[in-house]
């Protein structure tokens, strides 16, 4: 794995950054805000996991910056296979979903920081030379919820119907909020779809929901209002 740069040399290389992310716009833009920063160069961009997996393998990044929603892969699933191959590269996540339901899977999955899309420039840049230095970059009060979280004030009977779900379940729930069917479910995920139907009975027992109906009304609302 390439070392980070030291500090103490004054003609020290730029961290090399990885950009992960469907949106080739936003890669773009992302990019150019990276490549003007004096101790930050993107040395690859990438939409989907096998992609980045290359990348890596090739260029060995100093960090890489990842989205949950990927071209043909999910961006957790993503930071859990980089994590377990390279688990000295530093992961940072970057998306749009709401950091109160995924902060803390991102940090289980392998990642040491989850910023949201909407915040400042500014912000994205301090969490990338957070996570390059070793430290955990999150919001103040998602910081605060997983302390409170860790200290135990809170079970898992007490948490939100949504933190109830499994990983895959999420991923699931989220491809049913956007109006996917089963098989192409099942299909984008290389599973079965009597495994996706599985899924989805756990996911209404935890979430007391009556059919698969009340699923999809709940997964669809759920998308709209909360950005998952």
């Amino acid at each position: 794995m390439a070392a980070k740069p030291s500090e103490s040399n004054p003609l020290r290389q730029k961290a090399k950054v990885l950009i992960v992310d469907d949106h080739a716009i936003l890669r773009q833009g992302l990019a150019e805000l990276i490549n003007d920063q004096e101790d930050l160069v993107v040395v690859g961009e990438a939409d989907g996991p096998p992609q980045a997996i290359k990348i890596i393998a090739a260029s060995l990044p100093d960090i890489a910056i990842i989205d949950l929603t990927l071209s043909g892969g999910d961006g957790l699933e993503l930071c859990k296979h980089v994590h377990d191959q390279w688990p000295k590269l530093p992961l940072l996540v970057l998306s749009m979903h709401d950091e109160a339901l995924y902060a803390a899977r991102a940090l289980r999955a392998g990642a040491m920081g989850y910023v949201m899309k909407q915040e400042p420039q500014e912000k994205v840049m301090s969490a990338i030379r957070r996570v390059l230095q070793g430290e955990i970059a999150l919001s103040e009060p998602m910081a605060a919820k997983l302390l409170r979280s860790f200290a135990g004030s809170r079970g898992k009977d007490d948490a939100a119907p949504l933190e109830r779900l499994s990983d895959r379940e999420l991923q699931i729930f989220r491809m049913i909020g956007e109006g996917r069917s089963v098989r192409d479910i099942a299909e984008g995920l290389f599973l079965s779809p009597k495994t996706i139907e599985t899924h989805k009975e756990n996911m209404k027992q935890k979430l007391g929901l009556a059919s698969s109906n009340d699923l999809l009304r709940y997964a669809i609302e759920t998308r709209v209002s909360e950005g998952i």
